[in-house]
């Protein structure tokens, strides 16, 4: 769907734009921040950087629509269209923590065609298409690990819808015992980037928004491993849970998630 050339537009400007966030990080912390509702913090970085984002994309790819987190554009074009997250980890960002990341994805017809997750911190630009997944240009693949008891788990903690706390307590205590660890990043996109990178063995949360997932999830399922929600189903992007993992990790993690009855 896009070319090279395309491809190559998309990447530097996700860095121009992740230029501006870093150059901004400082100044932000110490203007208004307003809270969209519970615990959902918003900054004016996150509204320029989506304008930003938007902005250079219609020239791009002049026939997409948008949707987008702080909805500075509502085209809309069901056959082409970008989901968009300005800053995933916008709280991370507002407390001068550098876990943070832009998150772009194009669907065409309703299925992933691109997706990129930039790092800006890091200066990591994970991105993938039919050819595959890539970060920084080099091919990545999840992690081969195949014992839970070897593996590494990302997941984010519920912030604002507590009603399948205790579910998920059960789920956390069970892979405290049975893994290395758990990690918590505070951002989605970097927790599926990593997965997809094998830093991590697999990632799974609740009640995140489309922009969250939409171009980690492509990015995982191009570096070989399975996104599901938590049915088993392909509702992980518009639903409200989803699974990321490597391949022989996935069936463990899901039968932990089937036994706590989410």
């Amino acid at each position: 769907m896009l070319n090279p050339q395309q491809i190559k537009d998309i990447d530097l400007l996700v860095k121009q734009v992740g230029e501006f966030q870093l150059e901004n990080q400082a100044q932000v912390r110490n203007t208004e921040i307003d809270e969209k509702s519970l615990n959902q913090l918003v900054s004016y970085v996150d509204v320029e950087s989506e304008k930003m984002l938007v902005s250079s994309l219609k020239t791009i790819t002049p026939a997409a629509g948008y949707l987008t987190e702080e909805s500075t554009d509502t085209t809309q074009n069901k056959e082409l269209y970008w989901i968009i997250d300005p800053v995933d980890g916008t709280t991370n960002y507002i407390f001068g923590l550098n876990k943070y990341a832009i998150s772009i994805a194009l669907y065409a017809n309703d299925k992933p065609v691109y997706g990129c997750v930039y790092v800006a911190a890091d200066d990591e630009l994970f991105h993938a298409d039919p050819s595959g997944a890539y970060l920084n240009g080099t091919l990545i693949s999840v992690a081969v690990r195949s014992n839970m008891q070897d593996t590494l788990i990302a997941t984010g903690f519920p912030y604002y819808n507590f009603a399948e706390m205790d579910e998920y307590i059960n789920v956390l205590t069970q892979l405290m015992r049975d893994t290395r660890g758990l990690r918590r990043m505070g951002s989605a996109a970097i927790d599926l980037a990593y997965t997809a990178a094998g830093r991590f063995d697999a990632f799974f949360e609740l009640n995140l928004s489309p922009w969250d997932v939409a171009a980690g999830a492509y990015i995982v399922q191009q570096a070989g491993g399975l996104v599901t929600d938590f049915k088993g189903g392909d509702d992980y992007v518009f639903g409200t849970s989803i699974l990321a993992s490597s391949k022989p990790i996935y069936a463990p993690m899901k039968k932990l998630i089937d036994q706590n009855n989410f």
